[in-house]
């Protein structure tokens, strides 16, 4: 009879140790498939989190103009960009929201209009990338709308004036010759207050306006950009973009700053998670060795007596070594299948308190638990190593000794 048939009928025939096996193969499947299901949904956290957070890298001066955006945008190191052109604009009849004061007698009088910012997407703006501005209607500013005359206002300002998405208001240049009708694109809601002292209108949180670069030129702002905002994928490519940026620019003139704190805010917390997931993964295997090992070893002595009988009528060690490894994995493969539906089921509430929690900013969504072939593989793999290890070494111990010498000796 070979081996395979003999571990086949040692399982059915020993159902009480098969039993035990399978119940630390089948705990310890599922906690380490849950600890790689974690790690595959931090992961993708992670991807997502640098693809809509990333780096924000922010160019100023006095000669960034908006070819020179352009150049920068469209480099290699760079995911999106953003320029924009900040300025006061007439609105003839627009009503802003006032202060909650009088001007001072001392405060000098400034141009009366709402505060214009020319961008190329909206969501890129720091306060809308971490849910801090949010959109409450109507849709955001894209690439899709670059020329197109419409606007993003605020939630306050439009219902002073009774706006909504799909109204039409007038805009003007500062000195009042040019005007141009604007669609109401979208309506955002900033979470700052009026401020209880004085502030020029323009500078109100309420009585912001942002259209699309291109609608607002030519309205007398000029073509000299405050800000060019630069996403990057991670900190480490902001030294290159610093070099590029001194190509495009000059070496003096701009101003390069990085500002990864939101990145690291969202990022750090998952990687984490992901230590966590990966830590729980190698304990776990760790200790299933342990344990394995230990119920293999009494496994193999109460087996003495076969194995010596076995090994006196002239079976081969490796036989009976093969015999021990096959009813290990046996085992620990049905228990991987088994416990396939139960570590996704364990694995996604976790994942949810932990990956929730370490977004703390809410930006991101759900944790995506996959039971996918890599999970499963790498389980299936690490299991394997398990079976053999604890198999093999606790075996090699016992196979040693000369088959007289294990049918004599008695504990």
């Amino acid at each position: 009879m070979n081996f395979v048939k003999r571990a086949a009928y040692s399982l059915a025939a020993r159902k009480g140790r098969t039993a035990i096996l399978l119940a630390v193969f089948f705990v310890l499947c599922t906690l380490v498939l849950g600890g790689f299901l974690l790690q595959g949904a931090t992961d993708r956290q992670e991807a997502e989190a640098q693809r809509r957070i990333g780096v924000d890298a922010t160019v100023h001066g006095d000669a960034l103009t908006p070819d020179a955006a352009v150049k920068l945008g469209t480099s290699p190191l760079v995911e999106r960009y953003n320029p924009v052109l900040r300025g006061i604009l007439r609105a003839p009849l627009l009503r802003l929201v006032e202060p909650n004061a009088v001007r001072p007698p001392s405060a000098k009088p400034g141009p009366y209009g709402p505060g214009v910012a020319g961008i190329r997407e909206s969501e890129m703006l720091l306060d809308f990338a971490t849910g801090r501005t949010k959109l409450v209607a109507g849709r955001p500013i894209t690439t899709a709308e670059a020329g197109r005359k419409v606007v993003l206002i605020e939630e306050r300002l439009a219902k002073k004036n009774g706006l909504a998405p799909g109204d039409r208001l007038t805009l003007a240049s500062p000195d009042g010759t040019k005007k141009r009708s604007y669609e109401v694109r979208g309506i955002f809601r900033d979470p700052a207050p009026v401020p209880s002292g004085w502030l020029d209108p323009a500078e109100l949180a309420p009585n912001q306006i942002y259209a699309p670069l291109d609608a607002i030129g030519g309205l007398g702002l000029g073509d000299r950009l405050q800000a060019v905002v630069l996403k990057i994928s991670s900190p480490e490519r902001a030294k290159a973009l610093h070099a590029e940026a001194r190509k495009v620019i000059g070496a003096a003139g701009f101003r390069f700053d990085v500002n990864d704190k939101a990145y690291r805010d969202q990022v750090r917390p998952l990687q984490r998670v992901g230590g966590f997931a990966g830590a729980l993964v190698w304990l776990m295997a760790v200790a299933g060795t342990v344990i394995l090992g230990l119920i293999v070893t009494l496994t193999i002595r109460e087996r003495r007596d076969e194995l010596g009988t076995l090994l006196a009528l002239g079976e081969k060690k490796w036989k009976l070594l093969g015999q021990h490894i096959t009813e290990v994995v046996v085992v620990a493969m049905v228990a991987l299948a088994a416990s396939a539906a139960t570590a996704l089921v364990l694995a996604q509430p976790v994942g949810e308190q932990l990956l929730d929690t370490a977004s703390a900013t809410g930006e991101l969504p759900p944790p995506d638990m996959r039971l996918e072939q890599t999970p499963m593989s790498m389980t299936a793999g690490l299991l394997l190593g398990i079976a053999l290890v604890s198999t093999v070494l606790p075996g090699l111990a016992i196979l040693r000794l000369h088959p007289r010498s294990i049918l004599a000796r008695h504990d």
